[in-house]
């Protein structure tokens, strides 16, 4: 007896609902565990997190393409692993199957599973800065064109060497500390957030040795996959998360929602 035979004797299986995550790279390990653990169908894709380095434009448009490009019939809707992300998915437009993004500034929300804990967090400690698992793992060198990078068009991507080779020493220090001044300058604390889907010590071992070096106060954070998680299972009505329909676009709200559409 063939397999298809076989099958056709069983009762028909309940279909479930069957989405595409587009995510970025930096939630890659979230994102596969919360994936098995759905009731819904998760097709995954990874985007390169170097795109947040581009302009806002550039990341939007090279993100549109990737909507454009799936096989919109084999999905009930597109997840978006993003935030607002300094308007990097500002402009994205539903095509024939919705979109839904969660409503945050930064992938930090994603990480703390809310909007309201991060910002009670960033609020008490500002200049802090935050790693987990995948912002050690990620780096943006898979960026394609790395000349389209906002830093690199900004002539801020090269080495003191080089400023030293074209202006002289006295120029080269100057711009160094006009335009850099380092981690030093902005912050003064690094949060490690433990997510729970990759062994812990490796990772807080690498942040606190990051701290040291840096003179910085360390912190560690237990995450939350709740958002997540809920995007990635249609719990769609908490008020977390953006549904975009066909022929509209993501607008930023400006205000607690932080999106909209338009």
């Amino acid at each position: 007896m063939s397999m298809s035979t076989i099958q056709k004797s069983f009762i028909p299986f309940q279909k479930r609902k069957r989405y595409l995550a587009m995510c970025c790279e930096i939630i890659q390990r979230e994102a596969c565990f919360c994936a098995a653990r759905s009731e819904n169908i998760i097709d995954l894709q990874f985007i390169s997190q170097g795109y947040h380095d581009l302009e806002s434009c550039d990341m939007a448009k090279r993100l549109q393409d990737h909507i454009n490009s799936v096989d919109h019939s084999k999905y009930d809707a597109i997840l978006m692993g993003f935030a607002l992300c300094n308007n990097g998915i500002v402009g994205l437009k539903a095509l024939k199957i919705p979109l839904v993004v969660p409503k945050a500034h930064d992938c930090i929300t994603l990480f703390l599973g809310s909007k309201e804990r991060y910002d009670e967090y960033f609020n008490a400690n500002p200049g802090t800065y935050y790693l987990t698992s995948g912002w050690m793992e990620r780096d943006s060198e898979n960026l394609v064109k790395m000349e389209d990078t906002v830093m690199s068009k900004l002539g801020l991507d090269r080495t003191y060497e080089d400023y030293v080779a074209e202006y002289g020493k006295e120029t080269a220090d100057y711009l160094m500390e006009t335009l850099g001044g380092g981690l030093e300058k902005h912050y003064d604390k690094v949060c490690f957030i433990d997510m729970g889907v990759a062994a812990p010590a490796f990772y807080r071992e690498q942040a606190k040795k990051e701290a040291e070096k840096r003179n910085f106060k360390f912190e560690e954070l237990k995450g939350d996959l709740r958002l997540i998680q809920n995007l990635f299972d249609a719990r769609w009505d908490s008020g977390d998360f953006l549904t975009v329909k066909p022929g509209e676009e993501i607008k930023p709200s400006y205000d607690c929602g932080v999106l909209k559409c338009g």
